[in-house]
């Protein structure tokens, strides 16, 4: 009869444990054998990339740039989310404006943000409030179909109990949707929070005289690759952090 290894469980939890660091060691790896073969201005290798990461977080060049997307993305994910509040919250509970809102919710996703994006800047400006709306509208569409499937996926034995305990609309809300909702809401935030990045960068692609996108743009017209693969190592870490926000502000509101 064959005998378990008491050590093989073990050995599964740090294999998975440590199995992202791994991935990443891997691709690092083949990053720097690939770089071998190409001149810098194309593919510079991990160490170039880090050293440039460095020169410009010490000078203050990305910090600044950083903060600026940030200041950008952030506002254009709380915008988005209440208006997806505002508009999904009633269009879960009624049919009839479930039916009048719906075609917006649906146009605000459908329609690319390269062919509004004209409109935006030339109404708004290519100021920090352009970038702010074209974030909220990047947002405003997963999180108003989290929220109201939160709403509709209560189920009707609970509305029924709170109605025959005669709880006002208030208290409806307060203790059974809303707690109903979070769950469906911080799913919806994550999608969120990384969209409000692409957005933001979107913006500043287009029309900016500062921010990451507007970094990475310089940089790619100077062909200083090594600074535009730096600006990417700075968003993929502003979008983990906003990620890993929402994630803690969804475990101290459980």
């Amino acid at each position: 009869m064959a005998t378990s290894n008491p050590l093989a469980p073990a050995r599964r939890d740090a294999l998975l444990r440590f199995a992202p660091v791994l991935s990443l060691v891997a691709v690092v790896a083949l990053w720097q054998f690939l770089s071998l073969f190409y001149p810098p201005f194309i593919l510079p290798g991990p160490i170039v990339v880090a050293a440039r990461f460095v020169d410009k977080l010490l000078d203050g060049t990305l910090p600044r740039h950083a903060l600026v997307t940030l200041s950008e993305a952030l506002p254009g994910l709380l915008i988005g989310t209440l208006l997806a509040f505002v508009v999904g919250y009633p269009a879960a509970k009624s049919a009839l404006a479930d039916r009048l809102i719906s075609p917006v919710v649906v146009a605000s996703q459908g329609v690319p943000f390269v062919a509004i994006a004209p409109l935006i800047f030339l109404w708004f400006g290519s100021g920090p409030a352009a970038k702010i709306l074209v974030c909220a509208i990047i947002v405003f569409f997963p999180i108003t179909i989290n929220i109201i499937a939160g709403i509709r996926g209560i189920p009707p034995l609970w509305r029924d109990l709170f109605r025959t305990h005669h709880a006002s609309r208030r208290d409806t809300f307060l203790k059974l949707e809303l707690p109903a909702a979070l769950p469906f809401l911080f799913a919806g935030l994550r999608v969120g929070a990384t969209l409000s990045m692409v957005g933001a960068l979107a913006g500043e692609f287009l029309a900016a005289d500062r921010g990451l996108g507007f970094l990475i743009n310089q940089a790619n017209g100077l062909y200083d690759t090594a600074l535009v693969m730096a600006g990417i190592l700075a968003i993929v870490i502003l979008a983990l952090s906003l990620n890993a926000g929402v994630r803690a502000l969804e475990s101290a509101l459980s």
